[in-house]
């Protein structure tokens, strides 16, 4: 199949990201919360997806939450811990970009958790995330899948592009040694955590634009009829004529010149 081209994929976005604004207000005006999880490979799209559903999205509804790796002390917490302050209160989403799955992934294959924690990890996973839904969070896990030869090219396009460089860390080229030590990992997660209250959904993410469209239409179409009628607003017309912005104290910076 083609790459869908950028013209068609901003078309068939609009409109789906007009849907997560309706969505949005569904779950403010229910008082309901969300919680979608992103995980896979490193280079799959995960940042792209969870940009292309929050980007119209009011910043604070909608959490991205993005851990940087534990500390001394969170390393000596109950392992889910860290996770629980970044859970949505009534109304509220939560974007999660990579998420307590980590231990089942990168912590494994890495050597930075040990076999038994990655065990208890995967016997404790599904009641914990049962405490989730059953306590009323609209949980959605996605895998976003990528071959190793598309993920080679992404590496290489974020090693050329100076925008994207930052996305790259010593731990990345180590773990592209470990392509098979992942896919490995991730069937033992899926056999583990894929259960009837929070099943995985995975999704193709080789063409990255169509993957995120495929990955928003799901989850729109998972959710209860979100639609909500928005309220009438009374946009009166000033009072008098526009007025010109004035600063006394401190003046505006030059535009640049093009």
């Amino acid at each position: 199949m083609a790459d869908i081209k950028r013209k068609d994929y901003e078309a068939q976005l609009e409109p789906l990201q007009v849907e997560l604004a309706n969505m949005a207000r569904w779950l403010k005006h229910n008082g309901r919360r969300l919680v979608v999880l992103f995980e896979g490979r490193d280079t799959a799209g995960k940042g792209g997806a969870i940009s292309a559903i929050a980007e119209h999205l009011n910043p604070r509804q909608c959490q991205i939450v993005a851990l940087p790796k534990p500390n001394e002390r969170e390393s000596g917490q109950w392992y889910f811990q860290r996770y629980v302050p970044y859970l949505p209160a009534a109304g509220e989403i939560a974007l999660f970009d990579r998420s307590w799955y980590n231990r089942a992934g990168v912590e494994q294959v890495m050597g930075f958790a040990k076999d038994a924690q990655v065990k208890a990890f995967l016997r404790q996973t599904p009641t914990f995330e049962k405490l989730l839904v059953d306590d009323g969070i609209l949980l959605f896990k996605y895998w976003l899948c990528c071959d190793q030869d598309e993920q080679e090219q992404r590496f290489l396009e974020r090693l050329d592009d100076p925008l994207k460089r930052w996305k790259l860390s010593p731990i990345d080229f180590e773990a592209r040694k470990h392509y098979d030590d992942y896919t490995r990992a991730r069937e033992a997660m899926l056999k583990a955590t894929h259960s009837k209250h929070a099943p995985w959904t995975l999704v193709d993410f080789n063409d990255q634009k169509r993957g995120r469209l495929t990955l928003i239409r799901d989850l729109l179409d998972r959710l209860p009829d979100t639609h909500v009628g928005e309220q009438p607003i009374v946009f009166e017309p000033l009072a008098g004529k526009p007025k010109k912005e004035r600063y006394d104290v401190v003046k505006p910076i030059r535009n640049v010149k093009r």
